[in-house]
């Protein structure tokens, strides 16, 4: 991956230099460009600032010198190759893992870093509209800093370790904070008993000498929630907002709902059927899924009489603790509310008394549905799921 930072403090970023990212520039996985916006400023003074229209306080970056820097990093380029462009700033989008990961396939990446109180906002224009960049602002959170310097520093550490070959044990990446929408395990190493200067003595949690792997891996998993709920509750529970079903009419599905059911079933899982075949020619019909009312319960929403969401459960026919639940179903124009979330509480509170576990089933390769059954406490059951292309994920229910 090339990376260009164009700044006026080149050596604020010299911490790029050490530890991994810095090998990784010396083994070439990462090729790092600095370059100087007051070289792009030619009067005396290396201008590259002056003071805002319309009065105010501070200086604004000038778009003279960022015009001419940014056309000369891509003027560096390959032919008809661009950089993606990454401006750090308080009034961007939250920097999260996901945009890491996005960032990380990107061959060429640069970022401006702005001072002062801010870029003169023509120079976006320029870059996006004459330059053909995409340009990206991003924020490190709701906190103002003296330059984006900090902000590229963060950034560039964080999407450079995704990089192949950057970290030594990639599987060191799969369970970190953030990777599946929750906090990291606490991690312990030796000795198993550690007494503190104080005369206080702390031992390691006793399932971690084990050696039982599998209740190694539910320790960790329910430590993650715990901890998640207590230091970042938003992340947990970011959706489950009182009032987003409470609105809705519920009812339960007759066989009077099947045609409905089976054109919100189409509209929510157009791309899953095709991705896994499932649903084909003949299959899809309203005569099978009015035949599902009787093998499930299946309770319906409707807002003003139309059906935008719909969940269903029953007992698994052969283990009559675990509660199954299937066909969480969302509108395409109400999604991204919280309705999903909440819909998936609704169904498990649907248990009745004596259940053990809460079980479903989701596409092995449903990125999105897979984030958001880990943060709300599943865990994905090893081989393969009840459909080919599929994964069971199971959750233990609450005593």
């Amino acid at each position: 991956m090339r990376i260009d930072v164009v700044t006026i403090f080149p050596e604020y970023l010299a911490p790029l230099d050490l530890s991994l990212i810095g090998r990784a520039r010396r083994d070439g996985l990462l090729d790092l460009r600095l370059h100087d916006l007051r070289d792009s400023a030619h009067d005396r003074h290396r201008t590259v600032d002056d003071t805002p229209y319309g009065g105010g306080a501070g200086m604004v970056m000038k778009p003279q010198p960022w015009a001419e820097a940014l056309d000369s990093v891509v003027a560096s380029g390959e032919e008809g190759a661009r950089p993606r462009l990454v401006v750090p700033g308080p009034g961007g989008v939250p920097f999260t893992q996901a945009i890491a990961h996005e960032l990380a396939a990107e061959p060429w990446l640069a970022f401006a870093c702005g001072r002062y109180e801010g870029i003169d906002e023509r120079v976006y224009e320029h870059a996006a509209q004459d330059l053909a960049l995409r340009v990206d602002v991003l924020s490190l959170g709701d906190y103002v800093l003296n330059g984006g310097e900090v902000a590229v520093l963060a950034v560039v550490e964080a999407v450079a370790r995704l990089l192949p070959g950057v970290i030594g044990n990639a599987e060191s990446l799969v369970e970190e904070s953030h990777e599946d929408g929750l906090l990291e395990y606490p991690v312990y190493t030796k000795p198993a008993q550690w007494t503190s200067a104080h005369g206080v003595t702390r031992a390691v949690p006793p399932v971690l000498l084990s050696g039982d792997h599998a209740a190694i891996a539910e320790w960790r998993h329910q430590q993650r929630l715990e901890r998640t709920a207590a230091r970042r509750p938003d992340l947990l529970h970011a959706s489950q907002r009182a009032g987003a079903l409470t609105d809705l009419d519920l009812a339960v599905a007759t066989r009077a709902d099947a045609a409905e059911l089976l054109t919100l079933t189409r509209a929510c899982w157009a791309q899953e059927f095709a991705r896994y075949g499932l649903f084909g020619p003949g299959t899809a019909t309203v005569e099978a899924t009015a035949a599902e009312l009787q093998e499930w319960t299946t309770w319906t929403f409707r807002a003003a009489g139309r059906l935008v969401a719909s969940v269903r459960g029953r007992l698994d026919p052969e283990d009559p603790t675990t509660w199954q639940i299937g066909r969480l179903m969302v509108a395409p124009d109400l999604q991204g509310r919280g309705l999903g979330r909440e819909l998936l509480a609704f169904g498990e509170g649907q248990a009745p008394p004596g259940t053990a576990a809460y079980w479903l089933n989701t596409g092995a390769a449903s990125e999105r549905s897979l984030r958001i059954y880990r943060r709300a406490g599943y865990r994905v059951r090893p081989g393969q799921g009840a459909h080919p292309g599929t994964v069971d994920l199971v959750k233990r229910a609450a005593r």
